[in-house]
């Protein structure tokens, strides 16, 4: 996907959007069966975070989208793809502030060297294993930021393809156990690494935006 029509597309998001492909969406597989347990948002403490969902044209003009792979060592998300982000701090003027803020500590995102214009908000979700309401921030830059991975928090920054994740691109049936549930969910292979949870929900999301009439 050429990124002067995916700016094009997201000028301006529609009032309702699309749904994330039901196949990426976890579902607990143990005896009971069913999708995992969850709990509505307006009747939990959640905290509030976000993260940057950043877009920019690569050297063919291209779009591709900023994600990271978080450093292995005991955590909720540790050794996951997510996006740059991180939770809300008193300082921070809103969500999108939030997103900048966490991106520049995470990947060294310079936000006025690389054009970056925030475009609006996605859909929220809630991680129950850390009690976080995330919004993901959507932002497009006019060109390739020039990024630098954390040591302390990010292992290595990958920057794929948007049209990875348009509604027809593929993706894999997983079962595994993680953190003691047995799962089956979607997942994107993304350089080698796998691109499943709440980060593939969004990127599916998206490509459904983009791929709308």
């Amino acid at each position: 996907m050429r990124f002067a029509d995916l700016a094009a597309r997201l000028a301006v998001l529609p009032a309702t959007l699309p749904a994330p492909a039901e196949a990426l969406m976890p579902t607990f597989t143990g005896p009971a069966g069913g999708r995992l347990p969850s709990v509505p948002l307006d009747r939990v403490a959640a905290r509030p975070a976000a993260v940057l969902v950043l877009l920019f044209p690569d050297e063919a003009g291209d779009a591709r989208v900023v994600l990271t792979e978080r450093v292995t060592r005991d955590g909720h998300h540790s050794g996951e793809v997510s996006f740059p982000g991180g939770r809300a701090e008193a300082a921070d003027a809103d969500l999108a502030a939030t997103a900048l803020r966490e991106a520049a500590e995470e990947v060294a995102l310079d936000a006025a060297a690389a054009g970056v214009n925030v475009v609006g908000e996605l859909e929220k979700f809630w991680i129950p294993a850390s009690n976080y309401e995330v919004t993901p921030i959507l932002a497009l830059a006019e060109r390739r930021p020039d990024l630098v991975a954390s040591p302390d928090e990010v292992a290595r920054i990958v920057a794929p393809r948007m049209a990875d994740f348009l509604p027809d691109a593929p993706f894999e049936i997983v079962e595994q156990t993680v953190r003691g549930w047995p799962l089956r969910y979607g997942a994107y292979r993304v350089d080698g690494l796998s691109v499943w949870g709440a980060t593939a929900r969004v990127l599916s999301q998206l490509g459904a935006v983009l791929a709308a009439d």
